[in-house]
């Protein structure tokens, strides 16, 4: 391992010195996701195995190149998980994808996202410096908010060697319930149920139909289901769809028109667009099926309170993620400045020039 560290240290210098970029890739499963890649190919995948596993502090420590399925089997023979439930998208994710992307499935909203557990890492700047920042256990925080920088910085901050995670255990139980219920209802239903002690791990509605899923001790879940009321759903029928939902594969992903993902207040009014909807994590999370203008779908993320990323097809030489305030613009150069200055690591993802 540490040979290969060396060589990467190595061929980030000399792309450095001589000005060439390089593209940070695992499996690929995400290479649709952000601007377009460029640069000499740096793949990951050699970089793999689990490095250190505590169930009984519920912290793994794991290596970038590490297969996403991998990690999910050895945390489930010991009843444990990753809360933030990620995508897979394709066979191939790794474990280093799936913090770098930072995107998290419908768990989210119940659980927390990527950067909330991540609680340490070592990197390889553009300088090819190697630089380690929190630790491999909840109680250390030592340079805690840099780690969790890297969720969603898409490997322009640096290249994850290993990432030390926390895990929590799987719920006792679960179920998932159905009901006919029109958008704003279900919006409201949703913020209500938000306001009470019921053990909601995740909801979605599209097209007239609200789905719940309850996760939690047994008799939690099932006081709640006596409660709510509904359809339930079979846990095959249950698991298939939530699955659909993390992975994309649900038949509402597979459209030709781009995919916007908005994100909103949990309270916001419906997003009145062109296009098919499907309302994830209480109503924060909106996807939009449309070929609606980028600047009108944005002004309206804007106007409920939130923005919008062209998360899937469309232009992806202009702007993919929505356009940031001078100030914090700024702020992203000056942290992209910090690591890489001199622009080696998968330029251009997040946008133009970073």
């Amino acid at each position: 391992m540490n040979d290969l560290i060396h060589v990467w240290r190595e061929r980030i210098r000399a792309a450095a010195a001589e000005g060439r970029s390089l593209h940070i890739r695992g499996g690929g499963s995400k290479d649709f996701y952000g601007r377009q890649a460029v640069g000499e190919l740096l793949d990951t995948r050699m970089c793999s195995g689990i490095v250190n596993y505590e169930p009984s502090e519920l912290v793994v420590t794991v290596r970038a190149g590490t297969p996403l399925v991998e990690l999910e089997a050895t945390l489930a023979a010991r009843g444990q998980m990753l809360a933030f439930e990620p995508p897979h998208f394709a066979t191939g994710s790794t474990i280093g994808g799936c913090v770098a992307a930072g995107l998290a499935g419908p768990r989210r909203a119940a659980a927390g996202g990527v950067r909330d557990f991540v609680l340490g890492a070592r990197i390889i700047d553009g300088r090819g410096e190697l630089l380690r920042f929190g630790g491999e256990v909840m109680k250390n925080v030592a340079g805690y908010d840099v780690s969790r920088a890297l969720a969603g910085s898409l490997g322009t901050l640096g290249l994850i060697v290993d990432v030390s995670l926390k895990v929590l255990p799987r719920p006792v139980a679960e179920a998932t319930l159905r009901f006919s219920m029109a958008e704003a209802a279900a919006l409201h239903q949703l913020n209500v149920c938000a306001g009470q002690p019921l053990p909601v791990s995740a909801s979605a509605w599209r097209d007239g139909v609200l789905t719940l899923r309850l996760s939690g001790a047994k008799a939690a879940v099932d006081a709640a289901t006596v409660r709510l009321g509904g359809e339930r759903l079979s846990s095959d029928v249950a698991d298939a769809f939530w699955r659909g939902l993390r992975d994309h594969t649900d038949a509402f992903f597979q459209a030709d028109a781009p995919l916007w993902r908005l994100s909103v207040p949990t309270d916001a009014l419906s997003a009145s667009l062109p296009g098919e909807q499907l309302v994830e994590w209480g109503g924060a999370q909106r996807w939009l099926c449309s070929v609606a203008p980028a600047k009108e779908i944005r002004a309206c993320a804007e106007l409920l309170g939130g923005h919008a990323t062209l998360f899937r097809h469309g232009e992806r030489d202009s702007a993919v993620f929505h356009p940031l305030p001078a100030a914090l613009m700024a702020l992203q150069r000056n942290l992209k400045n910090a690591f890489d200055p001199a622009g080696v690591l998968n330029p251009g993802r997040l946008y133009e020039g970073l």
